[in-house]
């Protein structure tokens, strides 16, 4: 009988695999990054105005519209 070896391409299938899913694991493992309390990409808030309405024109509505224009 003939001892066969496995294709070079089997082995790189399955180390890739392998890879793959060590990889996906590590994700999911890890925590997720959190971002720092009190860092300067937080905006302060402004209290509700007193007769109602409380629409601002923050940075955050501003960069909203810019992501809907065609």
């Amino acid at each position: 009988m003939q001892d066969r070896q496995p294709d070079s391409s089997r082995r790189r299938f399955f180390g890739g695999a392998a890879t793959v899913g060590a990889a996906a694991a590590a994700v999911v493992a890890l925590p997720q990054v959190m971002p720092a309390v009190g860092s300067p990409a937080q905006e302060t808030l402004l209290p509700p105005p007193e007769r109602g309405g409380g629409y601002q024109l923050s940075e955050h509505v501003k960069r909203y519209y810019r992501t809907t224009h065609i």
